[in-house]
């Protein structure tokens, strides 16, 4: 690995599965960045962590951690109702903040943390990793520079019953502890919400991310044999058409893609799981020269490549890559939204919801 001379010295709170999945070897492993500091409440569990990683200080208090004056930037690797407190407490210790999607839970707590952050000139970046998928990023580049104007966009995202068989393969064997701090309600006991959570901020991340903003949805629910299928028709504010299709779990494969149309062009995605670190197949067709275009995108750890990202913004002033604050603000209003539509059969403007899923 070849690090730069100037290091983003992180601290990241949580030791749980994303933190041992992801966080900890993408800060490891970036360019730019090192992992200074680990928190969590239980002992044997941060030193067993600590053990592994080797941060130069851990913590077993937040607050303390955020004092260290060497903490330039916290991860929050926690559960989704603590996203918003614990990326409130950052802001007013002066540390940049990347917080795990979704932003939070509710509109309203959102909208409070934009808010707070609109007087700093401190970074908040979402886990939207797919943003630096290498096949994604260039699908945007493409559509931004020759596609011209939009017509139609779909995209669908199907997690898989057997993606656990899979990802047990990929992934370490997580370490978990009884010390472990946990939500006062079990974030999976309402399954229809974990899922709009979890899965559903991918996907509406990213069709806004290669689609635009959207302005309205329309969907529809169907829940059968414990699996549940949103279609979704989206009014994006650019005037083109969206479809999204996101069903939890499917009997087949995991799967994640898009397809949009243009002036110029046309884009075509398969996306894998992340933890294959394989960048997406992506092919953007350009009627300029009438061929097909496709990157290879050997580095895909896109959970480094977003570190990468947000150190570059903060250390280098660099334009932010990743998700920001509205980014997240319009997640969190979409997934609502859907929410409202699945519920009433009507169309729901994004402007007029409030609440949670």
């Amino acid at each position: 690995m070849n690090k730069e001379a100037r290091l983003l010295r992180i601290g990241v709170l949580g030791c749980g599965p994303i933190a041992q999945f992801a966080h900890f070897d993408a800060c490891r492993k970036a360019r730019n960045a090192e992992l200074y500091a680990i928190c969590d409440v239980a002992d044997d569990l941060l030193a067993r962590m600590a053990a592994v990683h080797g941060p130069r200080v851990t913590y077993r208090d937040y607050d303390q951690m955020l004092a260290d004056p060497q903490v330039e930037a916290v991860v929050l690797a926690t559960s989704d109702a603590y996203h918003v407190p614990l990326a409130l407490k950052a802001i007013a210790a002066g540390k940049h903040v990347l917080v795990e999607k979704p932003l939070g839970v509710n509109v309203e707590e959102c909208e409070q943390l934009r808010e707070r952050l609109r007087d700093s000139r401190l970074v908040l970046q979402i886990g939207n990793n797919r943003r630096f998928d290498p096949g994604i990023a260039f699908a945007r580049q493409f559509i931004e520079q020759e596609m011209g104007q939009r017509m139609g966009m779909k995209a669908w995202y199907y997690d898989s019953t057997y993606r656990y068989t899979m990802t047990d393969n990929l992934q370490p064997i997580p370490v978990t502890s009884q010390q472990s701090r946990k939500p006062g309600a079990n974030p999976k006991a309402d399954k229809r919400r974990y899922c709009m959570l979890t899965h559903g901020s991918h996907l509406l991340d990213s069709a806004r991310f290669l689609g635009g903003e959207i302005s309205a949805v329309h969907a529809r629910l169907l829940e059968r044999f414990g699996a549940y299928c949103w279609f979704i028709s989206v009014d994006f504010a650019d005037g083109s058409l969206g479809h999204l299709d996101l069903t939890i779990a499917v009997r087949g494969d995991f799967e994640e893609g898009f397809q949009i149309y243009g002036e110029h062009g046309s884009v075509v995605g398969k996306v894998f799981l992340p933890w294959f670190h394989k960048a997406s197949h992506v092919e953007c067709f350009s009627t300029k020269d009438r061929q097909f275009h496709r990157p290879l995108g050997e580095d895909a750890f896109s959970y480094k490549l977003q570190i990468e990202g947000f150190a570059d913004t903060i250390l280098h002033g660099h334009p932010q890559r990743g998700a920001g604050i509205a980014d997240g603000v319009a997640a969190m209003r979409a997934m609502v939204a859907v929410a409202r539509s699945a519920e009433s059969g009507a169309k729901v403007h994004l402007a007029d919801v409030s609440g949670g899923v």
